[in-house]
């Protein structure tokens, strides 16, 4: 292939396989360099057409939306979002706390168990010593001290509950503040971003059962301070009545005084010159005649005078007439019970007398204590009357 040059216009064409456009020889300063810079590139390849669609493209139609797309179920399908997972996080603590108060329900139902069982074996222990003073038994009776011994050693498991219930009390206090807790950030959360519709349904369910879930500690709470309260008074009340028995066993009788033990048998012999009396009125009543006796001029004078001279002598109501009017006017006086019997006659009509009195006295002392008079307040003694035809019981207030 040859090499033609043409010359036009001082511009140096050059063509081999193409053009070539070199500057004109006297300008050597604007000589372009073809290899780093080409000006004109002619190919036989064909020329791109134009495309106009993206400039002038026509507007394009939005979807349509239904009422489908919005309530259906499309729009509720699962999603996972901070709020939600949160939930999932508080109802672990929920389940938790829930675990926690059924372990110390269970715990409060067990010690409540085990009180009622040692109560039960105390009082069939009471109930047994109880029933033999009644009945009568020896001063210091082994049998029973054995029982007094079991019933104080159950007192003493009481107490243990009692520190049971403390400790218990300690930790239900410690769940609530938790309970409180957890109320408190279940409430917050529903201010967070992020939540869906459902999370919000969550959040509202699972405060209802935290709320449940503290009313059930508060109660929980209250039962076990009741427990404490009710114990705590319960061990004092029967610390104060074994005291009592220790006494009674000790002496062989109830509460010191049985009244089914004789209790004119050990009666002092006393002196009727000697004794302080409350003139009051007479008892209206000719089976229970009060008089005044040969020293009503030195102030001896009882309450009540009651002759047993027949059988079945009707005594009560007058009596009981009397002591409220002795209890109105003294609130705080002792009564003296005197079992009076007669002199006359030989050494053994004596004795029989005698034995009749305190049996007479014993009738009237089981009458007051009915009307409610302590065996504390009534003091008992013996005399003899050489003015006495039959065995009296005469009543003195101090």
């Amino acid at each position: 292939m040859t090499k033609k040059t043409f010359i036009y216009n001082a511009l140096t064409l050059s063509i081999l396989g193409g053009l070539t456009l070199i500057a004109p020889t006297g300008q050597a300063q604007a000589q372009i360099d073809m290899a780093q810079k080409p000006v004109l590139v002619i190919t036989n390849k064909p020329m791109a057409s134009s495309n106009s669609s993206p400039i002038y493209s026509r507007p394009s139609r939005a979807p349509e939306i239904t009422a489908e797309q919005v309530a259906g179920d499309a729009y509720f399908d699962q999603e996972s979002t901070v709020v939600g997972r949160r939930i999932d996080s508080l109802n672990k603590d929920l389940f938790s706390l829930q675990n926690t108060i059924n372990r110390l329900s269970e715990q409060l139902l067990g010690i409540e168990s085990r009180g009622q069982n040692l109560a039960a074996g105390y009082y069939a222990s009471i109930a047994t010593i109880n029933t033999q003073l009644q009945t009568g038994t020896t001063p210091g009776n082994p049998r029973l001290i054995a029982k007094l011994d079991t019933a104080q050693s159950n007192l003493d498991s009481l107490s243990k509950n009692v520190a049971d219930f403390n400790n218990l009390a300690l930790e239900i206090s410690e769940t609530a503040s938790k309970g409180s807790y957890l109320l408190d950030t279940t409430r917050s959360t529903y201010s967070l971003s992020g939540a869906i519709e459902e999370d919000h349904v969550r959040l509202a369910q699972m405060e209802d059962q935290v709320n449940a879930t503290v009313v059930s500690t508060d109660r929980l709470l209250n039962d076990v301070n009741d427990n404490i309260t009710r114990t705590t008074s319960y061990l004092a009340t029967e610390r104060s009545n074994l005291r009592t028995l220790a006494l009674g066993i000790t002496d062989g009788n109830l509460y010191g005084n049985s009244l089914a033990n004789h209790p004119f048998s050990r009666a002092p012999q006393s002196n009727l010159l000697q004794q302080a009396s409350y003139g009051g009125n007479t008892i209206p009543n000719s089976d229970a005649r009060q008089t005044a006796n040969s020293n009503s001029s030195r102030g001896v004078r009882p309450l009540a005078k009651i002759r047993f001279d027949k059988p079945n002598v009707n005594y009560q109501q007058p009596v009981y007439n009397a002591v409220q009017e002795a209890l109105e006017r003294f609130p705080d006086g002792r009564f003296e019970l005197m079992a009076v019997h007669p002199v006359s006659g030989n050494a053994a009509q004596v004795a029989i007398e005698s034995t009749r009195a305190r049996r007479n006295a014993e009738d009237v002392l089981r009458t007051l204590t009915q009307m409610g008079v302590s065996l504390d307040r009534i003091d008992m003694s013996t005399a003899p009357s050489p003015e006495a035809r039959s065995s009296e019981v005469h009543l003195f207030v101090r």
